[in-house]
């Protein structure tokens, strides 16, 4: 339920007015885009289509997860997993600063403008429904769009060992949309291996 539409759409405006600054380009359906401006698009097709129930806040989350993404790269940080630790931490507080911002310009509640930091920190995944919706969410738009360019650049094992790791961040619910997903073969197999 949205309280205020206007209010609300001024929001995502914003979200899509700073992402597609963004100097990456994706190219989709003829189209060159900006990266993450067409990340955020594809979060909240997705996130209709499988929470169309969705409270704002999560709705403001799931649209704001890559904001302005680029303007902190993986190589300010060291090679690694404990550099890759610290560069998804400083992401999320990065995201959640930014689209709060936005969400005081635009009126917002400080209660509403704390949830939807807390979303896109992440806090408490596993015992928040609406934390585990977007994370949800995150993995089906990682495989729908992401996946397979991604499998095409690494070797099978770790193609797998990602997937499981991606199968497990996920709902029974996000699972049967994940696998309604039309893959080509080659992505298709690496999926039936990794859910064997």
């Amino acid at each position: 339920m949205i309280e205020d539409q206007n209010r609300f759409d001024k929001v995502i405006q914003a979200i899509d007015q700073a992402n597609q600054a963004d100097p990456n380009q994706e190219e989709w359906e003829g189209k060159e885009h900006a990266k993450e401006w067409l990340y955020a698009q594809r979060m909240t097709q997705w996130l209709n289509k499988v929470y169309p129930e969705a409270s704002e806040e999560l709705r403001i989350a799931a649209h704001a997860q890559h904001i302005c993404r680029w303007e902190i790269p993986r190589s300010d940080y060291p090679m690694g997993k404990v550099g890759y630790h610290q560069w998804r931490t400083s992401l999320q507080q990065f995201h959640a600063t930014k689209t709060g911002e936005i969400l005081m310009q635009e009126g917002y509640h400080e209660n509403q403008i704390a949830r939807v930091q807390q979303l896109l920190k992440k806090k408490n995944l596993r015992k928040d429904p609406e934390c585990q919706q977007l994370e949800d969410i995150i993995c089906l738009v990682f495989l729908d769009y992401y996946f397979e360019p991604f499998a095409i650049k690494h070797e099978d094992e770790k193609v797998i060992d990602i997937l499981q790791k991606t199968w497990r961040k996920m709902t029974p619910n996000g699972h049967g949309e994940a696998l309604k997903i039309e893959y080509p073969e080659k992505a298709k197999s690496l999926i039936e291996r990794a859910l064997a």
